[in-house]
C-alpha cells in the first residue's frame, strides 16, 4: 500500500507530465502557425513582386508601342484601377522608367511620356551607331559560331516578318512582333560583345529610339529598305569584316540623323 505522501508524489508528477504534454502541443501548434504564416507572408511577397513586374513589363512595352501618344499626362490613380494595384505602386513603376529615359517626371505635375524631338532622335540615332558599332565588332572577334548561329536564326525570322508586312496593304497587326523581331536581331548583333554595361546602354537607348519612331513607324513605308540593310548588316557580320559590319549599321540608321523621320507625316 502506498502512504499518502507517496500518492501526492505519483499525482504530482503526473499532473507535471500532462501539463509538459499540453505544453509541447501548444508550442508545436504555434511552431505550426508561425511556419504556416511565414508560407503565406512569402507567397504574398512572391505574389506581388510578380504583379508587379508584369505592370513594369506591360507599361514599358506601351511606352516603347506609342500606345500612349507623346506628351501624355500618366495618372497612376486611373492606371491603378486597370492593374488592380495600388496608386504607390504605378508611381514607384513609373519612376523606375523614368531612369529609362521613357517617362518624364516634374513637380507639380507628375508623370508624362515624352514629347516627339527631332533633337532628341539625331542624338539617340547617334549612341546607337556607336553602341551597335563597337557592340558588333566585339561580337564578331569574341562570338564565334554560337553567336554567328543566334544572328543567323533572328535575322531568318525577321526578314520572314518583314516581309510578310511588306507584301500587306494593313500590317498594323503585326506591329508589335515586328518590334519584338527588329529588338532580338539587334540586341543579338552585340550580344557576344562581353560588356554587360555597353547591352544595358544600348537597351535603355533602343527603347527610347523606339519611343520615338513608333507612331512614323507604324505606317512601314521603309521596309523594303529595311529588308536589305538587315541583311546586309548580317552578311558583313558573318564575314568578319569589322569596317563593312561600322559601315552598314551606320547606313541602316543614317536616315534619322535629319531628324526628320520622327514626325509621322514625313517621308522615310
Amino acid at each position: 500500500m502506498l502512504s499518502l505522501f507517496q500518492k501526492q508524489t505519483v499525482e504530482r508528477r503526473i499532473e507535471l507530465s500532462k501539463k509538459k504534454i499540453e505544453f509541447l502541443i501548444i508550442s508545436r501548434l504555434v511552431l505550426n502557425i508561425e511556419i504556416l504564416f511565414t508560407i503565406l507572408n512569402n507567397y504574398d511577397i512572391d505574389a506581388a513582386m510578380k504583379h508587379e513586374k508584369s505592370i513594369y513589363i506591360e507599361l514599358k512595352k506601351r511606352l516603347t508601342l506609342n500606345e500612349f501618344r507623346h506628351g501624355t499626362k500618366l495618372r497612376a490613380e486611373i492606371l491603378r484601377k486597370e492593374f488592380e494595384c495600388s496608386a504607390s505602386t504605378v508611381r514607384e513603376i513609373l519612376f523606375r522608367l523614368a531612369t529609362q529615359g521613357l517617362v518624364n517626371f516634374q513637380e507639380q505635375r507628375g508623370f508624362r511620356v515624352p514629347e516627339m524631338s527631332p533633337a532628341k532622335l539625331i542624338e539617340l540615332t547617334h549612341m546607337r551607331i556607336l553602341l551597335e558599332g563597337e557592340g558588333a565588332v566585339l561580337s564578331i572577334r569574341q562570338g564565334g559560331v554560337g553567336w554567328e548561329a543566334q544572328l543567323s536564326a533572328a535575322h531568318h525570322k525577321l526578314s520572314h516578318l518583314e516581309k510578310r508586312i511588306h507584301s500587306l496593304e494593313d500590317s498594323s497587326e503585326l506591329v508589335e512582333l515586328w518590334f519584338s523581331s527588329e529588338t532580338e536581331f539587334h540586341q543579338t548583333l552585340i550580344s557576344a560583345c562581353g560588356s554587360t554595361t555597353l547591352k544595358q546602354m544600348h537597351s535603355r537607348i533602343y527603347s527610347q529610339f523606339r519611343q520615338q519612331l513608333m507612331e512614323a513607324d507604324r505606317r512601314f513605308d521603309f521596309m523594303s529598305d529595311n529588308i536589305k540593310q538587315h541583311s546586309d548588316i548580317l552578311d558583313a557580320a558573318l564575314a568578319a569584316d569589322e569596317a563593312l559590319t561600322r559601315k552598314r549599321i551606320h547606313d541602316h540608321l543614317g536616315r534619322h540623323l535629319t531628324g526628320r523621320t520622327a514626325s509621322p507625316s514625313s517621308s522615310n
